[in-house]
């Protein structure tokens, strides 16, 4: 429709409900009932209705907007949890800002700085750096702040994560429970909290099962491939190698296989891989990967979720409250994982002994 723009204020007159029913079916608030708000938005998009956000935030004090801080968008995992994030985001009116951290903690603490000075509503921070560290600030910044995997110690006032040490116990008891004794760990030296707590869940399994720990087997890697690439090599340097190595994440266990390869030596024959994330790669890995899977889109739906609720009541009123939310990974059998070489030798052989001619 040609001419001035529409307001509300006409939208409310041809619909004949109040004003507050036209905002709230524009914004799709759940307390319209869907015949209501599908009349009123056919009426404002046959006028050619357009809401203004600077007119709305004067009014609300709102900007509907979200920011999110992650460490890299080249990161598989963040891809998983902004999905989340983006769907009960857009479900709810609300648009995401996206920035790096590239997992500085003052380059974080910057991050959040600015996106509470263009007013952002709510942030989310996933990986962060800082975690129990924000609560001083919270006052000052006078916004709610979820985290989502958070890899400093201390509980944040609001967090989404993986139970990282029963999720480490279940991806070494699945070794174990293969035969083998001989198992390695390949951290993530930027890791923190989490990696802290994936090697407890190693150290806890081993000892579970009578296993001795060996520190030499204990390494820790700088993120990404090229970091798992160069402990696998180290490792297989070891007078005695490991027969299986559980990784802080795939992205590590990509470059042990690949220093395996190298070697000449095979996943699983040889050695048996597992990692941690279920990336997108995991299942196109050769071989493919035995992995743990974090729900990661779930993650950012929750954290996302969370928000939703701490932004529906006054700020002090949430201040002080503790959404400390675990939720459990998915162990993925994929093929680089097997019985020991040495294992499957020793069974041949006794299937192949004589057995006791009947009396």
């Amino acid at each position: 429709m040609a001419g001035k723009a529409i307001s509300i204020k006409k939208i409310a007159h041809l619909a004949q409900v109040s004003h507050s029913t036209v905002s709230r079916a524009l914004r799709n608030n759940p307390r319209i009932s869907a015949e209501t708000a599908q009349r009123i938005q056919r009426i404002a998009a046959q006028h050619g209705y357009h809401p203004s956000l600077a007119a709305r935030s004067l009014v609300t004090r709102r900007t509907q907007t979200i920011g999110c801080v992650v460490t890299s968008i080249a990161d598989p995992f963040v891809a998983g949890v902004v999905t989340g994030v983006e769907e009960v985001a857009n479900r709810h009116g609300y648009s995401v800002f996206l920035a790096n951290s590239k997992g500085d903690a003052k380059r974080e603490l910057d991050v959040v700085r600015v996106f509470r000075e263009h007013r952002v509503d709510g942030i989310l921070v996933a990986a962060s750096r800082l975690g129990s560290e924000y609560v001083p600030h919270l006052r000052k910044l006078q916004i709610p702040i979820v985290l989502i995997n958070n890899l400093q110690p201390g509980d944040f006032i609001n967090s989404v994560t993986i139970d990282n040490l029963e999720a480490a116990r279940v991806m070494v008891r699945h070794l174990v429970e293969l035969g083998h004794r001989e198992i390695a760990y390949i951290g993530d030296e930027s890791g923190d909290q989490s990696n802290r707590e994936r090697l407890a869940g190693y150290c806890q399994t081993l000892q579970d099962a009578g296993i001795a720990m060996r520190s030499d087997f204990v390494v820790e890697a700088a993120a990404g491939p090229e970091g798992g690439e160069r402990q696998m090599e180290h490792l297989l340097s070891l007078p005695a190698r490991p027969s299986a190595v559980f990784c802080y994440d795939d992205l590590i266990a990509l470059g042990a296989l690949k220093a395996i390869r190298r070697a000449k030596l095979s996943a699983p024959a040889d050695i048996s891989v597992v990692g941690f994330d279920d990336i997108f790669v995991a299942s196109y890995t050769d071989p493919p990967l035995t992995t743990m899977r974090q729900p990661m889109t779930a993650m950012g739906r929750r954290a996302m979720g969370i928000l939703i609720e701490l932004l529906s009541r006054p700020f002090e009123e949430t201040r002080t409250e503790n959404w400390h939310v675990k939720v459990s990974g998915e162990l993925v059998v994929r093929e680089s994982t097997a019985r020991p070489q040495k294992t499957k030798e020793n069974q041949d052989a006794t299937s192949q002994q004589p057995t006791p001619a009947s009396r």
